[in-house]
């Protein structure tokens, strides 16, 4: 299911998205697009990147913009941002969805293992807003989007390093919209449940799991990517205008 609202004000905007080539980020890219924004995104899988071009251009007549990068690399992130801006700008909505929610036992955990987490799931967001930032404050101000996860509210076993990094999420939203809001950028976070992804259909939510999370929700429904990046259009937009520094939870109640 496509978004179900118009906003006018994403026409012809430059919107820059990190992870978007599978999951949420290929909901994202496909979202934008359709609003008539002119969408660049970051992914280090190169292949699903080009079906995902392949298949926006060939369903709305419009190609995103791609390049392959790895987000924990901040210099090469900041200048695909920066070009981005060049090519498509100027910038104005920058969404750090990329993410590992990678699984791990606390006794297992490593120096370089727990550094690594922290550059995917926090590190990135920061560096990104960084050169955004820089860009849309030349330009009058913009809006940044990162996502946080209700694992930061919850807590789960085996994921203190998402759990933690995500948790940093939310500060960093707090502490960047305060930062950057006399320059007219608002900074907010969505937090999804489950979502229904490939990759988690493939690998965590199997029909067991599936059938216990929904005794947990109010919305006894699948949380799809699509429903995320309505979410990420609204706050994205002008009519979302007057809020800025908070946290938005989407996983059907279950929270």
């Amino acid at each position: 299911m496509g978004a179900s609202a118009n906003y006018p004000s994403l026409r012809e905007q430059c919107v820059f998205i990190t992870g978007g080539a599978t999951g949420i980020g290929a909901a994202l890219v496909k979202a934008f697009t359709q609003q008539g924004a002119r969408v660049a995104f970051v992914d280090i899988d190169v292949d699903a990147a080009a079906s995902l071009v392949a298949t926006v251009e060939k369903q709305q007549d419009a190609k995103p913009w791609f390049q392959a990068v790895d987000v924990t690399d901040a210099h090469a992130l900041q200048q695909a941002i920066v070009k981005a801006d060049t090519e498509l700008g100027p910038l104005r909505v920058l969404v750090n969805n990329a993410a590992n929610d990678m699984r791990h036992a606390p006794a297992t955990v490593s120096p370089q293992s727990w550094r690594d987490c922290m550059a995917i799931n926090l590190d990135a967001a920061f560096f990104a807003a960084q050169a955004a930032s820089d860009l849309m404050i030349k330009r009058g101000g913009g809006s940044i989007i990162n996502f946080s996860s209700i694992n930061a509210l919850l807590g789960p076993p085996n994921m203190p390093g998402y759990v933690t990094a995500k948790a940093g999420v939310i500060g960093l939203t707090k502490a960047l919209a305060r930062d950057y809001g006399t320059h007219k950028i608002r900074v907010n976070a969505i937090l999804p449940g489950w979502v229904a992804t490939e990759r988690q259909l493939q690998t965590w939510l199997t029909p067991n799991e599936e059938s216990l999370w929904m005794q947990q929700v109010a919305l006894q429904e699948r949380l799809l990517p699509e429903d995320v990046a309505n979410l990420a259009l609204f706050l994205a937009a002008a009519e979302s205008k007057m809020i800025t520094g908070q946290s938005f939870t989407i996983d059907a109640g279950r929270t």
